[in-house]
């Protein structure tokens, strides 16, 4: 299975990024591809809603930044799973950018399945980002929900969290 990542924490060493490398490991150790896309370090713009890639050119976004090397990457994954620190309650600006830009893309017919990686410095915080995920991409999308994860206080950075992503990672079947 081929497996995109999109990392929209800043901190390229952060508790995102832990949480991610676990997951990594596991889904590679079980034979998925997995490319991970650090998004927050891209130069990505939000969406301008000028409709241009409905109304001009199907499938084009006008802008032409970083989002035109993500698109082909979306297109072609199994599944897309989405990583970010939360901030005020939901998910990174970065993160948010690159969500939004896949409207010009529509509903990415190959990805079957996603997942959502979240870490915070408190347990309450999840929620808004959480229903934000459900509605915009596992019931926009029509994909499956294979997992959501989140850590926060001591559990960041922690080897029992990259454990259990390591072990989600090579869970996955395609």
């Amino acid at each position: 299975m081929k497996i995109l990542v999109l990392n929209g924490s800043p901190h390229l060493n952060g508790n995102t990024a832990d949480m991610v490398a676990g997951f990594k490991a596991g889904a590679e150790a079980a034979g998925h591809t997995v490319l991970v896309e650090n998004v927050a370090h891209m130069n990505i713009k939000g969406c301008m809603a000028c409709e241009y890639c409905r109304e001009k050119e199907k499938g084009v976004c006008v802008q032409k930044d970083d989002m035109q090397k993500i698109y082909p990457e979306i297109l072609a994954a199994d599944m897309v799973v989405f990583a970010s620190p939360i901030y005020y309650f939901t998910l990174s600006a970065q993160l948010q950018s690159a969500i939004h830009r896949t409207y010009s893309i529509d509903i990415p017919k190959n990805v079957k399945k996603t997942a959502l990686i979240m870490s915070s410095g408190s347990p309450f915080v999840y929620g808004p980002a959480i229903s934000q995920y459900y509605q915009s991409i596992v019931e926009y999308w029509q994909v499956e929900n294979a997992g959501i994860f989140t850590a926060n206080g001591k559990a960041n950075h922690s080897a029992e969290k990259r454990e259990e992503l390591y072990c989600f990672g090579k869970s996955l079947q395609i």
